[in-house]
């Protein structure tokens, strides 16, 4: 079998692992936690997910579903449409706490660290894509980097995150957005 994984096997993993982490949150939330719940074993996890951090990420993807990555035509609507998402999604999914938990583990994990610092990678070039886009219709300058401006957006969504808050209104959440879009000066 390799480590080609059995799709049955494979989902019956994620959902324990969501589980465990609802139940039993960051503290609780260990391999040998997931293998017992989902009667599956540790070699087989671990054959899948090379670390509990890569376990965490792809439980945290399976939450984070409906991030709009929009192209309205203005730059400053399609950033505040992404971080309006991604605050509604930490909000009112357990993807807030799965992220919070990644964060965590990445303190004090270096294989935790790298995974995180790859999925930011990631996401950051897809975020940058919309930066892209708005360079193409002459909206951004062309010396602006597009992974600077996702960093910008993420690391506004990331501290929100990280202290407990995401109750962020429309108007405050537009106006951070127009701050990084327009600059401070005067």
């Amino acid at each position: 079998m390799g480590a080609r994984r059995n799709p049955a096997s494979a989902e019956a993993i994620l959902a324990a692992a969501e589980a465990v982490l609802q139940e039993q949150g960051y503290s609780g939330f260990s391999i040998e936690a997931v293998a017992r719940r989902a009667r599956a074993g540790k070699p087989t996890i671990y054959r899948w997910w090379p670390s509990k951090a890569a376990l965490l990420i792809e439980v945290y993807q399976r939450q984070k579903r409906d991030i709009v990555y929009a192209d309205t035509g203005d730059i400053e609507k399609d950033l505040f449409l992404f971080a309006q998402s991604l605050f509604d999604q930490w909000r009112n999914t357990p993807a807030g706490t799965i992220f919070r938990s990644l964060v965590a583990e990445a303190q004090f994990d270096e294989t935790a660290a790298e995974a995180l610092a790859d999925y930011a990678h990631g996401r950051r070039a897809h975020t940058g894509k919309l930066v892209e886009r708005a360079k193409t219709r002459g909206e951004v300058a062309d010396d602006v980097d597009p992974s600077q401006v996702a960093d910008l957006v993420s690391s506004y969504a990331w501290v929100h995150l990280l202290t407990g808050r995401l109750d962020e209104d429309a108007d405050k959440l537009r106006t951070a957005i127009r701050a990084i879009v327009r600059g401070i000066k005067a």
